[in-house]
């Protein structure tokens, strides 16, 4: 089985921060090597991908001024209720909740 490479592309993302952060802190407390940290976001960047993948096609995405946007073709959401909501086209806009400045 040939070894695939994935991008880091997500772990910009609030979610790939956050587990960064946590990953961080747990090495700095001395509760897992830093060897495990790297195994646990290859995993996060191989997961990312293939969800995406299986839930639409990314079409394009792009950052510029701390915003992402994202362009999904053929995409089904699937709510709370078991309900699908299925789309050709969808764009989401993700940026920073927190104000300049903010810690």
């Amino acid at each position: 089985m040939a070894s695939v490479a994935y991008y880091e592309l997500y772990r910009g993302s609030s979610l790939g921060l956050s587990l960064t952060d946590t990953l961080d802190d747990l090495i700095n407390e001395g509760r897992i090597e830093p060897q495990l940290a790297m195994k646990i976001l290859s995993t996060f960047d191989r997961v990312v991908t293939e969800v995406l993948a299986d839930k639409g096609h990314l079409d394009t995405y792009r950052f510029c001024d701390e915003v992402w946007t994202f362009l999904i073709k053929d995409v089904t959401f699937k709510l709370d209720n078991q309900t699908s909501v299925s789309a050709d086209r969808v764009k989401i806009v993700s940026c920073n909740s927190k104000r300049p400045g903010e810690a």
